[in-house]
């Protein structure tokens, strides 16, 4: 009874914030355009500057696990061939394949990784959670345009290369996390102007992440072939934890960074997997539907796996 209570302790703040902002939008107290802006608030400013205090402040040789990092990695690219076979395998239009790839292996850490983490595992597990999220972006950006790009080649209707190779280069995570990265290696001291600025201005990052991700979910979104989507559901936050986490004991990964490794592998599909379908000519409605499918069953899928973490002492 008491482990029990310790995952609801985790899980349920998270999601009882998701949910908070369910409600004030159907209240009309928020409405899309305060969505709108609010996650550009949090994707360009507050979550860059929250990695950037975490990451920067921390001990980046003692918080660095390159085991952890590789094995991330190896599971996102085996997410990807998992997922891209068996859209191939079933022959689904070049739309659709591109979205349920995509959808079955890039999952929302920033929003919804790292809070869990943080409720699980405090300020250790997230700085190690967001060093590791600093390297496991591009991967993520790399493989997700892959997936979208491949299943249209011969029509000539996606954006050229060189387009995401600069979205990914000036991707605002990235260049957060890899800022704080050098901060940390070079053991730059913190000013305390500096670092109380910080503390105060990235303490609205995560309650507004998961009321805006509350905020935008909805029912009616689940459209288009829900079978699809249930299977990448199930690959997103079923079988990918699973493969994370035999990759972690085969790379050596334990304790801490292996549980880390698994939440972070086990998130719902990122919101940005419906904006990078509808770019790329991807099957939209296919995305929306894996990112709220995904999001509403991982309170459950996060629960069992917390049940299995903390029974084997992590």
């Amino acid at each position: 009874m008491a482990l029990f209570l310790d995952i609801l302790i985790i899980v349920l703040p998270v999601f009882l914030v998701i949910g908070l902002g369910t409600v004030l939008r159907k209240l009309g107290l928020i409405d899309a355009t305060f969505l709108f802006q609010t996650n550009r608030l949090v994707y360009y400013v507050c979550l860059p500057l929250l990695l950037f205090y975490k990451i920067g402040s921390a001990d980046f040789f003692a918080n660095f696990n390159a085991a952890l990092v590789a094995a991330s990695a190896t599971a996102i690219a085996a997410g990807f061939l998992l997922s891209y076979g068996w859209a191939a395998l079933r022959r689904y239009p070049p739309g659709a394949r591109g979205a349920f790839s995509q959808g079955a292996f890039r999952g929302n850490l920033a929003y919804v990784g790292l809070a869990i983490v943080f409720n699980a595992y405090g300020e250790e597990g997230f700085t190690r959670a967001g060093i590791l999220m600093g390297f496991l972006v591009p991967v993520l950006n790399f493989f997700a345009i892959l997936a979208l790009m491949l299943p249209q080649r011969h029509t000539g209707e996606s954006r050229g290369a060189g387009f995401w190779v600069r979205q990914i280069a000036l991707n605002p995570l990235i260049l957060a996390s890899f800022a704080g990265i050098a901060w940390s290696f070079l053991a730059l001291p913190m000013p305390v102007i500096l670092e109380r600025s910080l503390n105060i201005a990235t303490g609205m990052t995560l309650p507004l992440a998961l009321i805006a991700i509350g905020g935008s979910f909805s029912l009616e979104k689940l459209r288009g072939d829900l079978v699809r989507a249930g299977f990448a559901t199930g690959i997103k936050i079923v079988w990918l934890p699973l493969i994370a986490a035999l990759l972690m004991r085969l790379f050596g990964v334990g304790g801490m960074d292996l549980a880390i490794g698994v939440l972070f592998a086990g998130t719902p599909a990122a919101t940005a997997t419906y904006i990078m379908a509808h770019e790329m000519k991807g099957d939209a409605e296919l995305a929306g539907s894996i990112v709220m499918m995904s999001t509403a069953l991982s309170a459950f899928s996060y629960t069992l796996a917390l049940f299995i973490l903390r029974t084997a002492g992590l």
